[in-house]
C-alpha cells in the first residue's frame, strides 16, 4: 500500500503580528495619495451614474447609465444592508476563513486553496471579453467605494477587493460543487498522523435539506392567459438579498441576489423569468488514483503507462491568540483534478467544473435574455452544474431545463463511487447538451416544475423518460415535496396568482400521509397486552383524525414531527449510505414496535419540554430574529412569531427547516422559505414576494424583520417593478456615497 508522504512542518518562525483589518482605504501613506486621489474621483464619477430608491421594505431598485453602473451600484447597496456577509461569502470563496476563525478552519481553507488560485484568476479576468472585465471592474470599485465612504465598517480580512475576486464565486447556489469534499477526509490525508481529526458525525435534525422549488404554468391553464412562475429557493435565512438593478443599455433584473454577487441569481425581467434548484444530476466526479513512487518521484498509472502526479506548495494562514500563524501543505493532483483523500489504498482525486468565466458570463447574461430563443442560447456556454432551470415567459412559454455542464460517461460505471482513474474508460467525453439532457418546453398539460426531485415527473405523464438517459443524470429520484406538487398542479387549469401562492403554501404533508398509517396499522395490531400500546390510546386518536396538513394551531403536526424526528435517528445513516429516501427507509426499516416505541418516546419528550404531549404546532415552531450574525442566536423568552409549516423533509412545499438549540425548547427556524415570489407575464410584469425577515442585516433597521409576519403567514408584498409602482412607496433616493 503506498503511504501518503509526511505534512508539510509548520513554518519557521510563522507567527506573524495580527493585521489591521479596519484600516480604512481612504487613509493612504503620502506615496499612494495621488493614486488614491484618482481612484476615488474616479469611483465618484460611477456613483454619479447610478441612483438607488428605497422603497418601504427597504428593498433597494438601482439604476445605471450602463450595466457596470447598475453593478456598481448594487453591490454598494449590498454592503449598506449587510457588508459583513458579502465579505464572509468571498472569505470562503478565497479560501481565507482561518485568517478570522483560527486553525479549525483551515481545513476548509485548504479545500477551496485545491481550486481557486489568485493568480490563476487573475489570469483569466485579464483575458475575459472586454464586457465582462468592465463588470468585474464595477464591481470592485463599488465595494472599495463602499468602504471608501463608510470608516466605520470594518472589513475582518478584505480591506480591498480587486475585480479578478469575482471569479472565485461565480454561480450563486447555496453549496457548490467544491463543498462535496469531506473535510475529515480531507484532513485526514493531508494532516498530520496524530493529529487527524474524525469526520464529524452530523446530527439528522440539524441537517436540513436543502433545495427549492419551481413551478410554471401556462398561459392555457391560467385565468389571464398569462403565464406564471414561482420562484421558492430554500436556503439558509438571510443568504440572499432582493432586489433591482437596470440600466439605460437595457438591463432590467428582479430577484434574489446571493450576497457579493452581481448578478440576479433566481428572478425575473420584463419578459422571462428563471427558477433554479439544485439538482440531482451527478456532475462531480471522484477517481481512485493507484499511486506509485519511482525514485524520488510520485507517479500514477493511466492506461499503460506511468504519469507523474504534480505537485504544488499551498500557504493557508491562520489567527492564533498571539497573531498570526501559517502551515505549508504540498498538494497533489492528476489530470483528473486535486487528490482529496484516500480509500482502500488508493488516492482519491476529484473532478468537477472549473469555468469561472464561463459561468459568471452565464450567470449574468441569462438576467438580460429577452425571450425562449435568447434564454437557450445563454446555456451553451454549459457552465451551470448545480442546478436545474424552470422557465416561463411573456411570449407564453414554460420549461424544465437540466444542468448544462453534465460529462457524458460510459453508464457502465458507477459515478455516485469513485472509479478507476487508470482506466481510459472512465474519462468524461464532453458534456451533454439541452438536447440530449431531460428538459421539456411547452407540455401539454400546462405546467412544469422541480422540487430538487427527479426531472422524471417535471411534467407529468409528459415529463422526460427515465429509460431515455443514462443513469447519472439523476441521483435523487422522487421525493415527497415532489409527489406533494404533482399534487397540487394535477388536473387545474384555472390558476392565477394568487391560487399559485396558495399552492406554494398548500398544508398537506406526503410523509406523514405515507407513515402515519403505518403507525396507526401498527398500533391496530399489536396485542391489547402491549404496555406501549396502552399508553397511546389518545395520541392514536389525535393522529387517526389528522388531515395530514399543518397549521399553527395542529397538535398533530407537533406529535408527527416528533415522531418523526424519533424514527429519523434510526435510519438517517443508513438511508445517507444507501443512497435512499429518508421517508421510505423510515417507513420499510423500522419495525411496527419501534414505530409504537418512537411515538411513546415522542409524547414523553414534549411532555418534559411543554407540560403537555397536546402542544399545539405554533407554540414550538418559531420564527425569531434577534441579531444581525450570520450563526444567529435564539432564546425562547424574548419574542418570536409562530410558523405553521415545517420541515420539506415531511413534504411540505413551503420549508421551515427548525431545531432546538441550547437553552431553548422551542425550535427556530434557521433555513427553508427564504424568497418566495410569483411572477406573471403579461403585457406587463406583475409579481408579489416575501423575503424572510427583512431586506436589512441591521438590528437598529425598520426593515430588519418588518417581513416576518407576512413570511410566516405567506401573505406576499407587491414587487414594485416599474417607476410607476414607486410613486408613494420611496423612503430615499440618492446616489451610493450621498
Amino acid at each position: 500500500m503506498m503511504k501518503k508522504p509526511p505534512l508539510c512542518p509548520l513554518l519557521s518562525g510563522a507567527l506573524l503580528p495580527v493585521a489591521l483589518l479596519s484600516c480604512s482605504p481612504l487613509r493612504a501613506d503620502r506615496a499612494g495619495a495621488a493614486e488614491h486621489s484618482s481612484e476615488l474621483a474616479r469611483w465618484e464619477r460611477e456613483a454619479a451614474r447610478v441612483t438607488i430608491v428605497r422603497d418601504d421594505w427597504g428593498i433597494a431598485h438601482v439604476h445605471g447609465r450602463s450595466d457596470a453602473d447598475a453593478v456598481f451600484g448594487m453591490i454598494y447597496a449590498q454592503a449598506e444592508d449587510d457588508f459583513n456577509r458579502v465579505e464572509t461569502n468571498y472569505i470562503d470563496a478565497l479560501g481565507r476563513r482561518a485568517e478570522v476563525e483560527g486553525a479549525g478552519a483551515v481545513w476548509q481553507d485548504l479545500r477551496m486553496k485545491l481550486f481557486i488560485d489568485p493568480a490563476a484568476l487573475e489570469a483569466q479576468y485579464a483575458a475575459s471579453p472586454a464586457w465582462l472585465r468592465a463588470l468585474m471592474d464595477a464591481w470592485a470599485d463599488g465595494l472599495n467605494y463602499y468602504l471608501a465612504t463608510h470608516p466605520d465598517a470594518r472589513p475582518r480580512v478584505i480591506t480591498r477587493f480587486e475585480p479578478w475576486m469575482a471569479l472565485s464565486f461565480s454561480e450563486g447556489s447555496i453549496g457548490g460543487d467544491i463543498e462535496r469534499v469531506d473535510l475529515g477526509e480531507l484532513a485526514a490525508f493531508y494532516g498530520a498522523g496524530s493529529s487527524r481529526p474524525a469526520p464529524a458525525e452530523v446530527d439528522p435534525l440539524e441537517k436540513e435539506p436543502s433545495g427549492s422549488n419551481g413551478i410554471a404554468i401556462a398561459p392555457a391553464s391560467t385565468v389571464g392567459h398569462h403565464a406564471l412562475l414561482l420562484i421558492n429557493p430554500h436556503t439558509s435565512f438571510y443568504f440572499r438579498s432582493e432586489l433591482q438593478m437596470s440600466s439605460d443599455e437595457g438591463l432590467d433584473a428582479y430577484g434574489a441576489v446571493t450576497w457579493g454577487q452581481f448578478f440576479v441569481y433566481q428572478g425575473f425581467n420584463q419578459r422571462v423569468g428563471w427558477m433554479h434548484t439544485s439538482t440531482g444530476a451527478d456532475a462531480v466526479d471522484e477517481y481512485a488514483e493507484s499511486v506509485v513512487r519511482t525514485g524520488d518521484r510520485l507517479y500514477y498509472r493511466y492506461g499503460h503507462e506511468l504519469r507523474p502526479i504534480a505537485t504544488s506548495r499551498i500557504r493557508v494562514p491562520f489567527r492564533t491568540a498571539i497573531g498570526m500563524a501559517a502551515r505549508e501543505f504540498t498538494a497533489y493532483r492528476t489530470h483528473h483534478g486535486p487528490i482529496v483523500r484516500s480509500a482502500d489504498g488508493k488516492w482519491i482525486a476529484i473532478r468537477l467544473m472549473e469555468k469561472p468565466v464561463a459561468a459568471l458570463s452565464q450567470s449574468f447574461l441569462r438576467t438580460r435574455a429577452r425571450d425562449l430563443a435568447g434564454y437557450r442560447k445563454v446555456m451553451d456556454l454549459q457552465a451551470n452544474s448545480s442546478n436545474n432551470t424552470v422557465y416561463a415567459d411573456a411570449d407564453g412559454h414554460i420549461a424544465y431545463f437540466h444542468p448544462q455542464f453534465v460529462p457524458r460517461r460510459d453508464d457502465r460505471f458507477d459515478w455516485t463511487h469513485p472509479v478507476d482513474g487508470s482506466d481510459p474508460a472512465t474519462e468524461w467525453k464532453g458534456v451533454h447538451g439541452v438536447e440530449d439532457s431531460p428538459h421539456v418546453v411547452d407540455p401539454p398539460n400546462g405546467w412544469v416544475m422541480n422540487t430538487n426531485n427527479w426531472p422524471y415527473s417535471a411534467a407529468g405523464p409528459y415529463s422526460p423518460v427515465r429509460e431515455s438517459f443514462p443513469r447519472y443524470m439523476d441521483t435523487a429520484g422522487e421525493t415527497p415535496r415532489g409527489r406533494h406538487a404533482t399534487r397540487v398542479l394535477e388536473g387545474r387549469n384555472r390558476f392565477t396568482p394568487t391560487s399559485l401562492r396558495d399552492a406554494a403554501f398548500d398544508s398537506y404533508l406526503t410523509a406523514f400521509a405515507q407513515l402515519v398509517p403505518l403507525l396507526l396499522r401498527a398500533y391496530d395490531e399489536a396485542p391489547a397486552s402491549d404496555k406501549v400500546k396502552a399508553g397511546l390510546a389518545d395520541q392514536i386518536g389525535v393522529l387517526r383524525a389528522w388531515d395530514h396538513r399543518w397549521s399553527v394551531g395542529s397538535v398533530a403536526t407537533s406529535l408527527a414531527v416528533y415522531w418523526g424526528q424519533e424514527l429519523l435517528h434510526d435510519v438517517a445513516a443508513r438511508a445517507r449510505a444507501a443512497g435512499a429516501s429518508v421517508t421510505d427507509t423510515m417507513a420499510t426499516h423500522t419495525t411496527p414496535a419501534r414505530k409504537l416505541e418512537a411515538l411513546a418516546a415522542a409524547s414523553e419528550r414534549l411532555t418534559r419540554d411543554f407540560g403537555t404531549w397536546r402542544t399545539r404546532w405554533g407554540d414550538i415552531n418559531r420564527f425569531q430574529r434577534l441579531s444581525g450574525s450570520i450563526a444567529g442566536r435564539f432564546d425562547d423568552t424574548a419574542p418570536s412569531i409562530p410558523v405553521p409549516f415545517t420541515s420539506s423533509l415531511w413534504g411540505s412545499l413551503a420549508s421551515f427547516g427548525a431545531r432546538t438549540y441550547p437553552g431553548t425548547r422551542r425550535m427556530y427556524g434557521s433555513s427553508g422559505n427564504s424568497f418566495v415570489a410569483v411572477v406573471e407575464f403579461g403585457e406587463r410584469v406583475r409579481a408579489m414576494a416575501v423575503t424572510a425577515g427583512g431586506e436589512s442585516g441591521h438590528t437598529d433597521s425598520p426593515h430588519f424583520t418588518d417581513e416576518a409576519e407576512r413570511y410566516a403567514s405567506g401573505a406576499l408584498r407587491q414587487v414594485y417593478f416599474y417607476p410607476a409602482d414607486l410613486a408613494g412607496h420611496t423612503e430615499r433616493t440618492y446616489h451610493p456615497g450621498r
